[in-house]
C-alpha cells in the first residue's frame, strides 16, 4: 500500500531515504561518542579515586543523547503526518464543527 505522503519517483525516494539513514546514523555516532567518552572518563575516575565526577557529565549527556533519540523517532515515526492526518479526519467529519 502507497503512504499517501511520501513521494511516488525514484529520485525523491533516494533523498527521503537518504535524510531518514542520516538521522539514524547520527544518533547511533552520539550514542557510540557516548559510550566511549563516558567509559573513559569512568576508568579515569577509578584510576584517580575521590569523589564520583563522572557521573555529572554521564547524567547531562544522557539527557542529550535521550533527547536527540526522542526527535528522531518523532521524525521518523512520522508523528506530525499522523496528526495532521487526523486533524484532517477531523475536520471532515460534520460533528467536529
Amino acid at each position: 500500500m502507497n503512504h499517501p505522503t511520501l513521494p511516488r519517483d525514484d529520485a525523491s525516494l533516494t533523498r527521503l531515504a537518504r535524510r531518514r539513514v542520516a538521522i539514524k546514523t547520527g544518533w547511533m555516532i552520539h550514542a557510540l561518542v557516548f559510550v566511549a567518552v563516558n567509559l573513559g572518563l569512568f576508568v579515569l575516575n577509578s584510576v584517580t579515586g575521590g569523589l564520583r565526577w563522572h557521573m555529572f557529565p554521564l547524567a547531562g549527556w544522557g539527557l542529550g543523547l535521550a533527547i536527540h533519540g526522542l526527535v528522531v523517532l518523532l521524525v521518523l515515526g512520522n508523528w506530525r503526518d499522523r496528526l495532521v492526518a487526523r486533524e484532517v479526519e477531523r475536520l471532515r467529519t460534520p460533528a467536529a464543527h
